[in-house]
C-alpha cells in the first residue's frame, strides 16, 4: 500500500483490513502512523528512490496487489512528475518483480481533459500502466467532502460565500472518503473491475457551488450572500505571476497554483460525454451513501472534523 497516511489512504487500509486482507504500507521515514488500524506491516523508505522501493519495501517478498493513494501534495510540475509519475513508475517496476499481478490506481476524474502538469503525470502514469501487461483498476473520483468544506467557517462566521461567475458552471457528485475507500478495496474481488478506467462520484445529485452555499445560509439560518469572483480578475493575477516568474522563479509556482485553481472554477467533475465534449451528470457513476450535505451537518454539529488538506478550496 502506497500513500497509506493520507486521508483517503487511511481510509482504504481500513476498508482492506476490514476484508481480511495483509497489508504492508509502505510509508515515508518521518510518516506518522497514527489511525491506521492494528495488524498492518509498517515499512519505510523512500518512494522516489527505486533501491528503497526494492530494499525495504517488497523486501524480496512476494505480493497480490499493489494499491496505492500515493499523491504528490502541491501539484506543481517537478512534485507531480517526481510522485505521479515517476515514483509509481519505479513501484510498478518492483511490483511486477515482487510477482503483483494486479494494480488499483487512485487517480483523479479531472485527467479525462489533463492541462495541468499533475493531471498529464498522472495521465502518463495511467498509459504505463494500462500498457505494462498487470492487471489494473484505476480509480478516478471526482471531488472530496474535504475540498468542498473550506467555507463553513467563512459563512458561520458571517462572511460571504465565494463563487465564481454566478456559481452555477460547475458541478461534481462529492464522495466520501468512507465510500471511495469501500470502492476501491473492492476492487481487488471484483472481476467487473479488473482492467478498466473507472470514473466513481458518490449519490447523486450533482452540486454545484451555488448549491452549496444555499444550503449552508438556511442551515446556519443567515441570509444568503454570496461574493462573486470574476474569472477576468483570475486571468489577469495568473497573467502577471506568469509574467513576473520569468524574472522571480518562485512566482512560477504561484502561477501554477493559480492555474490549478482556475481549472477547478471553470471544470465540473463529472464524466465528458465523447460525442458531446460535454460534462455529463447522469453519465457519471455513483456509489456509497454519504451525503455532502449530511457531512457538512456533521461539521456543523461537532460530529466530524473538517480535514481541508492540500487541495482544498477557499
Amino acid at each position: 500500500m502506497l500513500g497509506a497516511t493520507g486521508t483517503i489512504g487511511r481510509a482504504v487500509v481500513a476498508a482492506l483490513v476490514s476484508r481480511g486482507h495483509e497489508v504492508v504500507c509502505y510509508l515515508r521515514p518521518n510518516a506518522r502512523a497514527d489511525g491506521l488500524p492494528e495488524g498492518v506491516t509498517l515499512r519505510r523508505g523512500i518512494a522516489t528512490d527505486p533501491g528503497s522501493l526494492v530494499r525495504d519495501g517488497f523486501c524480496g517478498e512476494r505480493f497480490d496487489v499493489l494499491v496505492s493513494c500515493m499523491a504528490s501534495r502541491t501539484g506543481l510540475p517537478h512534485d507531480a512528475w517526481s510522485i505521479d509519475h515517476d515514483a509509481h513508475m519505479h513501484a510498478l517496476s518492483a511490483a511486477k518483480s515482487a510477482g503483483v499481478g494486479h494494480m488499483v490506481l487512485l487517480s483523479a476524474l479531472c485527467v479525462q481533459k489533463p492541462r495541468l502538469a499533475f493531471q498529464k503525470a498522472k495521465h502518463a502514469f495511467e498509459a504505463h500502466l494500462i500498457a505494462s501487461g498487470l492487471c489494473y483498476s484505476i480509480i478516478r473520483p471526482t471531488a472530496f467532502f474535504k475540498s468542498l468544506s473550506g467555507q463553513i467557517a467563512r459563512v458561520r462566521a458571517g462572511k460571504p460565500y465565494l463563487v465564481f461567475g454566478d456559481g452555477c458552471q460547475t458541478a461534481c457528485k462529492p464522495i466520501s472518503d468512507r465510500d471511495l475507500a469501500e470502492y476501491i478495496a473492492d476492487c481487488l474481488n471484483d472481476p467487473s473491475r479488473w482492467n478498466r478506467v473507472l470514473p466513481i462520484g458518490g449519490p447523486g445529485p450533482a452540486i454545484t457551488p451555488r448549491a452549496q452555499g444555499d444550503w449552508l445560509f438556511e442551515r446556519l439560518e443567515r441570509p444568503a450572500r454570496f461574493r462573486h469572483v470574476p474569472l477576468v480578475m483570475m486571468d489577469a493575477i495568473i497573467g502577471g505571476l506568469t509574467a513576473g516568474g520569468l524574472v522571480i522563479p518562485r512566482l512560477r509556482a504561484k502561477a501554477e497554483l493559480g492555474r490549478i485553481g482556475r481549472y477547478y472554477a471553470t471544470e465540473s467533475m463529472l464524466v465528458i460525454d465523447p460525442a458531446t465534449g460535454l460534462y455529463d451528470a447522469s453519465a457519471t457513476p455513483e456509489t456509497g451513501q454519504d451525503r455532502l450535505f449530511d457531512h457538512y451537518e456533521d461539521v456543523i454539529s461537532g460530529r466530524a472534523f473538517a480535514d481541508l488538506g492540500d487541495h482544498a478550496i477557499f
